[in-house]
């Protein structure tokens, strides 16, 4: 055990990084997705008021597997009671090994894909689910991220994403999830599931939605290995290529995307220096080989393609700003959304002028309900401040940041709307003087 009693935050951080894990583990041995969730949920329970006495082990994935492992005895003998004989002898043998040899890392074993998260995923993004109850209920179980999370990834309400998740476990349970990994060509048809979910992953990682914390690196860490593990698996398929690629070239830019307070900085006024040169080695590697295997990129290749463009750039003046607006032309084509659209009106205004990305917010608004989206507004606001429109900026930029649930990201914005405030200000004196 260590030293010292973890405080409630240390106890969650543990929990987030390890319920996955443990839900992934004891789906080896329940076909329920529901009873494995239940039975790792028994077990983060025992250990919240325990760990919070005796500290938390050295081992916590292990600690947890074994009393989740034991509770899961337990309910194997109780149905032998009941039925006078188990279904399976050798499941239950297994189960009751002893308990120096279980542990979470060690339950699962899946040489086909060389991972148990990744294999988990395989298993839940089944087809039997719409595309966003498999994406919605894999964020929630391999992913660890609440309902409120994944709402916002999906710009819908808690409730409706709580009924989602409830209807493709329930779902499951009734066409019968295998135990056993789906083979190589129903891994095909899951595939482009698995890739979305880690990269929606990794974009929680890359920019909190909510907290005090603008990034949450272990969250990256976590797609970051599931990207390499897939890029192993499939070392052909160019867009897993160009995932990991993109991922690689924007975690290169993790740690310089905030100041020691961690207040976020812009990318305009970003230490280059500080960016990690083996992350970017790795993404452009990983680029030019995608590259080469396609002339018809995806989603993710596009995206890796646009990250590349800020990596190669030596300063931000020297960003190929209509490279960059050609992409997302490209990515708008394949992937329509307010997010692509709100990102290429960015391009816009540095290629051409805040004037001509002005115009491409008005065109988002007319198309998408963006009332309520922090970052339509923030950058609407960045749009006026350089047009010299302080004082409209500045509206903009306390309306971004009552819409932000980023603490960082709401203090940010809330400091550029009083900049702007005061430079209208300053404006008015002057003007006012002469």
């Amino acid at each position: 055990m260590t030293a010292s009693v973890p405080t409630s935050r240390e106890l969650e951080a543990v929990f987030r990084i390890e319920r996955p894990r443990l839900i992934a583990a004891l789906l080896r041995y329940s076909r329920d997705v529901t009873s494995a969730e239940d039975l790792a949920q028994d077990a983060l329970l025992k250990a919240s008021m325990v760990w919070s006495s005796e500290g938390i082990p050295d081992n916590p994935g292990g600690w947890l597997f074994t009393v989740a492992r034991n509770r899961l005895i337990d309910r194997a003998r109780h149905a032998r009671l009941a039925k006078d004989k188990l279904v399976d002898l050798t499941h239950y043998l297994e189960l009751t090994r002893p308990p120096s040899q279980a542990s979470a890392s060690d339950a699962v074993s899946y040489p086909e894909v060389g991972d148990d998260m990744l294999a988990m995923m395989f298993m839940t993004c089944h087809p039997a689910l719409s595309q966003d109850s498999r994406v919605t209920l894999t964020l929630r179980l391999v992913g660890g991220l609440s309902v409120e999370e994944i709402a916002r990834a999906f710009r819908s309400g808690g409730a409706a994403i709580e009924q989602r998740i409830v209807r493709a476990k329930r779902e499951l349970l009734t066409q019968g999830i295998s135990r056993e990994l789906p083979g190589e060509c129903e891994r095909d048809q899951r595939l482009h599931s698995v890739m979305e979910v880690i990269y929606l992953i990794y974009n929680e990682g890359y920019a909190a939605t909510e907290g005090a914390n603008l990034t949450r690196p272990p969250l990256c860490s976590e797609a970051l290995r599931l990207g390499r593990t897939l890029a192993n698996l499939k070392p052909m398929e160019p867009e897993v290529l160009g995932l990991l690629s993109l991922m690689e070239l924007q975690c290169a830019r993790l740690v310089a995307r905030q100041d020691r307070s961690g207040v976020p900085i812009p990318l305009d006024r970003q230490d280059r220096t500080s960016w990690d040169r083996l992350l970017t080695r790795r993404g452009l590697k990983l680029l030019d080989r995608a590259d080469h295997l396609t002339q018809s990129p995806g989603r993710y290749l596009i995206q890796a393609k646009i990250s590349a463009c800020h990596a190669r750039a030596l300063s931000f003046n020297d960003t190929n700003w209509t490279e960059i607006k050609r992409l997302y032309d490209a990515l708008f084509a394949l992937s329509p959304s307010y997010v692509v659209a709100l990102n290429r009106a960015v391009a816009i205004s540095w290629a051409i002028d805040p004037a001509a990305g002005m115009t491409e917010l008005d065109a988002i608004a007319e198309t998408w309900d963006v009332d309520t989206y922090s970052l339509y507004h923030a950058s609407r606001a960045d749009f006026l401040a350089r047009l010299g429109l302080e004082q409209e900026a500045a509206a903009a930029f306390g309306l971004a940041a009552s819409l932000s649930a980023n603490i960082p990201q709401k203090r940010y914005l809330a400091d550029r709307a009083e900049e702007c405030r005061q430079r209208s200000r300053h404006k008015a004196v002057k003007t006012g003087a002469s």
